[in-house]
């Protein structure tokens, strides 16, 4: 939806409608008068293109990104076609999504459109009371908003009746399909009568969303829209970068970028429930305000999560995807990738909290070596390079606090509300130069300002031609699919590498044993004279295990480890074999 301006909404005329770029597409006149009272003035491309057809009755299979309006694409045509003239019973449109918070947020966006039609809309998912959820049905409702499997749960109560329905709405298809949905849409839309209009929007289309639209949607009208390229000379709303990190120094790498960027609030995305823990509690012992947000926390936990971000008492929140999915934090301008994503589909996902309803945003990734493959993977499927920069230094970092220090000095002159300070001035300039009092002043309000001392240079990484040069497959076989700490397969067994510096050992125990990741650190660094910060890449494999550590002391860690137990069993230490 394009951005409110401050401009007085026009008038309405005499016939009720709006000069609106909205008024073209024949919309009623009281959502007209509701969208000129929110401030929009001309329909998104994916609007533009949606509703006509919609309006007509047609099936719509949509490709939209994240933040491109395709929430107004559908609700405004089912609210062009409330009778609220008629008694009200059982809904006449069901919109599914993947999560609690985008039920909300859709649900929002319903009551604003059509609060001059008086449109009952309700939101029902898990983690809610039930009961409320019964009465309202009982009542009757115009628009149902629910999670799938919320949904499944009234259908089978016979609470949910479906027999009035004229649209049903998949918004966020590949995500539903992602967190495992399939089997419950299929269940669902088997409940919907068979003349119904069907509408599909997913950020990407992979071929299972195919497969339900051919199974699904009559002659369905398609319409792909990116998100509005920027004009020549222009920066792109979402800048993406990269960096190339050992997976040692990635914290630190971390904290330098937010140091550098000063994020208003961030997400940053992890690969697994342990990493959001861990790294959380980092970031919290380095001074920032970081918060957890993953599938183990309950709904109230979320919530307390998100309150705080939202009020600003929080401004990192660490995530799984899962857990970030449907989120639309309006203070939000950074996205940080921790891991590399395992697809290309999900790092659209996550580049898409930001970015959104015309605003500027920052997506930014932390590679391993071995990831930079991937890289040019999601350079082909998106059409988007994403340059791969150089980690700001330690004087860097000087630099930038000092420009903010300049800045707020700056902002601070322009108030001009100095009196009371005026006579401690003056009587300093008794004694002292006054370039050496403003000197004192600033180095005060620097310190004051929370700069920190980081005096840890974090070592480039210089990549190989090899390694700028993606595979076919770009998948699984370097870091990808098979390759992460929860890799399920095995690798093939090709030629390979460890980062620079480093040696990778094979370790003959993995995860039918119970490793994890922590217990070759703590056996490595009990036998060793290592520490956590000084082990790189470690993947755990079904039958095996693959561990980084520096060459020199690769020796002393094979003779560590074979003198030790691990999980309570000896295991065969080697050199990988290439």
């Amino acid at each position: 939806m394009t951005t409110p301006n401050t401009t007085p909404a026009p008038d309405a005329d005499m016939s009720g409608n709006i000069a609106s770029g909205f008024a073209e597409l024949d919309l009623r006149p009281e959502i007209l008068r509701a969208l000129s009272g929110l401030g929009y003035e001309e329909p998104t491309p994916i609007q533009r293109e949606a509703i006509p057809p919609l309006l007509e009755g047609r099936d719509l299979l949509g490709q939209a990104a994240t933040g491109t309006g395709k929430t107004a694409a559908f609700a405004l045509p089912v609210l062009q076609r409330l009778d609220t003239a008629a008694e009200r019973e059982d809904p006449t449109a069901l919109v599914l999504v993947p999560t609690r918070e985008l039920a909300v947020q859709v649900s929002e966006a319903f009551h604003h459109y059509g609060r001059e039609l008086g449109a009952q809309v309700l939101p029902i998912y898990g983690g809610q009371p039930i009961g409320r959820q019964l009465r309202a049905l009982d009542r009757g409702v115009d628009v149902v908003i629910a999670t799938p499997g919320r949904a499944l749960d009234h259908i089978g109560r016979g609470t949910l009746r479906l027999s009035n329905l004229r649209m049903v709405v998949l918004d966020e298809a590949d995500e539903m399909l992602d967190m495992g949905f399939a089997e419950d849409i299929e269940a669902i839309l088997q409940e919907t009568p068979e003349n119904r209009q069907t509408v599909l929007f997913s950020a990407t289309m992979p071929p299972r969303i195919n497969g339900i639209a051919r199974r699904h949607l009559q002659d369905p009208v398609r319409i792909e829209i990116g998100r509005e390229a920027p004009a020549p000379g222009e920066s792109p709303l979402v800048r993406q970068t990269a960096y190339v990190v050992p997976r040692a120094h990635k914290p630190a790498a971390l904290g330098r970028l937010l140091d550098v960027e000063s994020p208003t609030a961030a997400i940053v995305f992890c690969r697994t429930r342990d990493e959001v823990d861990q790294l959380t509690e980092t970031l919290n012992g380095r001074g920032y305000r970081a918060e957890a947000l993953h599938g183990g926390m309950g709904q109230e936990q979320r919530d307390r999560v998100m309150g705080r971000l939202r009020s600003g008492t929080a401004d990192l929140l660490v995530a799984t995807d899962v857990a970030a999915r449907g989120l639309d934090i309006e203070q939000l301008t950074h996205v940080v990738n921790y891991d590399v994503p395992s697809a290309p589909e999900a790092y659209v996902h996550r580049i898409g909290r930001v970015g959104r309803a015309g605003r500027e945003g920052v997506a930014i990734t932390l590679a391993e070596p071995r990831e930079h493959r991937m890289l040019k993977t999601i350079e082909r499927v998106t059409k988007r390079r994403i340059p791969v920069e150089k980690v700001p230094t330690v004087a860097d970092l000087r630099a930038r606090q000092l420009e903010m220090t300049r800045a707020a000095l700056h902002e601070s002159l322009l108030e001009d509300d100095f009196d009371r300070f005026r006579v401690v001035v003056e009587t300093l300039t008794d004694e002292f130069d006054i370039m050496e009092v403003a000197l004192a002043a600033v180095k005060l309000a620097h310190e004051a300002s929370g700069a920190a001392a980081d005096e840890e240079e974090i070592p480039e990484v210089t990549l190989r031609p090899a390694e700028g040069r993606g595979r076919r497959d770009g998948m699984g076989r370097d870091g990808g699919r098979d390759g992460g700490r929860d890799g399920g397969r095995e690798p093939r067994r090709g030629p390979r590498a460890a980062s620079g510096g480093m040696t990778r050992l094979f370790v003959g125990a993995g995860r039918s044993a119970g490793v994890r990741p922590q217990d070759l650190v703590g056996a490595i660094a009990g036998e060793t004279g290592l520490s956590g910060r000084d082990i790189g890449a470690i993947e755990i494999f079904d039958r095996f295990s693959l561990v980084e550590v520096p060459d020199p002391a690769a020796e002393q860690v094979i003779a560590g480890l074979r003198g030790s137990t691990i999980k309570g069993r000896r295991a065969t230490v080697r050199r990988e074999r290439y």
